[in-house]
């Protein structure tokens, strides 16, 4: 049975989305070594997975992105987390819509039922672990409901004072281990945890 590994960029003071949308602060501390910490994340997913506005947003950067995270990005299966059951991922908006890139992210499947049933069928399948990405509310309901294998945290060298994070709000506290830690070049650190009880 494959896991579930939730990766998240967050700032040191804990929050993965800033109060200010147009901040640039997730590109901070970036240094060829993380960017090669993070390739080595999303290339050794058998799926990806995201919530249902995340992925509305960045499927119309991906399929025509630049660099070498890109191609992992297009390549590999998605699926979309939403509780919209009519959400049909054929009328998202992707550049070169007719590229094999973008058939991966209008082909996505959705996952419209119950959270715990969906995660549960999508870990019975072979090849990979689900990689978890985004938004900080689907993130949120994955750690809420205990589905969360392994963190894979990149911790960048910036505070925001405030924002949203995928551990507010939690119902009870989180014991986790530490698997691996990681200093980059540019300041930011790669973290990967597991639950106590895993």
């Amino acid at each position: 049975m494959r896991e579930l590994v939730l990766k998240m960029s967050m700032s040191l003071d804990g929050f993965v989305a800033a109060p200010r949308a147009e901040s640039n602060w997730m590109f901070r501390g970036g240094s060829p070594d993380s960017m090669a910490w993070v390739l080595d994340v999303v290339a050794g997913a058998g799926v990806h997975a995201f919530g249902r506005k995340t992925f509305e947003t960045i499927s119309g950067f991906w399929p025509t992105a630049p660099g070498p995270i890109a191609e992992p990005m297009n390549r590999i299966p998605k699926v979309v987390f939403t509780t919209q059951r009519e959400f049909d991922p054929r009328t998202v908006a992707v550049p070169d819509p007719g590229s094999p890139a973008a058939a991966t992210w209008t082909g996505a499947r959705v996952a419209a039922g119950l959270l715990e049933a969906e995660v549960a069928a999508l870990k019975q399948e072979l090849d990979g672990y689900v990689l978890a990405q985004g938004g900080t509310g689907f993130g949120r309901s994955l750690v809420r409901a205990g589905l969360v294998d392994e963190y894979r945290l990149a911790v960048l060298p910036v505070v925001l004072g405030s924002g949203d994070g995928v551990f507010a709000r939690l119902p009870d506290e989180l014991d986790l281990h530490l698997v691996s830690s990681e200093a980059f070049a540019g300041g930011a650190l790669g973290l990967v945890y597991r639950p106590t009880s895993r």
